[in-house]
């Protein structure tokens, strides 16, 4: 009995503390968000950049599972700190950013709890969508020093470059100049919409 009510207070206690993310409509803050990426570099390093240019909207339910969330990023706003290497990027070699200007995630499916989360959408990339899945912690909620109610995350995930026909690659003796496996690291701050009286 002693061990019932032991656990029984132990799920209770870890129900208290358990996360829940606060309903309502939110815009991504981009100047305190990050979308960034890593792309291995001839085997044995990595490349890392971000996108400068970019917005979206979170739509938190009651029912967590019912969520929405997108995202759009301008391809044209890529930042490796290189200028040249920027440059190629851009070009038809891989996101031709003059031809496809926007990248774009939807979500799909929300699985799971705030404390242990995965976002499953569709990515769109060079004219190419496929289904990625994102695994997202949820870092909380505050109000800023204006009184304006936000919350926070980060998500990571992983697509082959391939699939969107990024295809450019040269050899070296190591192996591929490229990688073709991309890492997504992404840090979202988003304000919550005033509500409408």
């Amino acid at each position: 009995m002693r061990i019932l009510t032991a656990a029984f207070v132990t799920l209770l206690s870890a129900s208290a503390f358990a996360k829940s993310i606060p309903a309502g409509t939110y815009s991504v803050d981009p100047a305190h968000s990050k979308i960034g990426f890593e792309v291995p570099h001839l085997v044995i390093a990595t490349v890392e950049g971000h996108f400068k240019k970019f917005d979206g909207s979170i739509t938190i339910d009651p029912k967590l599972e019912k969520s929405k969330a997108n995202l759009n990023v301008d391809v044209g706003s890529i930042d490796t700190d290189n200028a040249d290497r920027d440059g190629h990027l851009k070009s038809p070699d891989f996101f031709d950013a003059a031809k496809y200007g926007k990248l774009s995630f939807v979500v799909k499916k929300v699985i799971g709890t705030a404390d242990d989360l995965k976002l499953v959408g569709d990515l769109t990339l060079k004219g190419k969508t496929k289904e990625v899945t994102l695994a997202v912690k949820y870092l909380g909620e505050v109000k800023d020093a204006y009184g304006n109610d936000k919350i926070a995350f980060t998500a990571t995930g992983k697509i082959n470059r391939q699939d969107y026909g990024l295809s450019w690659s040269k050899a070296v003796e190591a192996g591929p100049v490229v990688g073709d496996e991309i890492t997504l690291n992404i840090r979202i701050q988003a304000a919550k919409a005033a509500d409408k009286k």
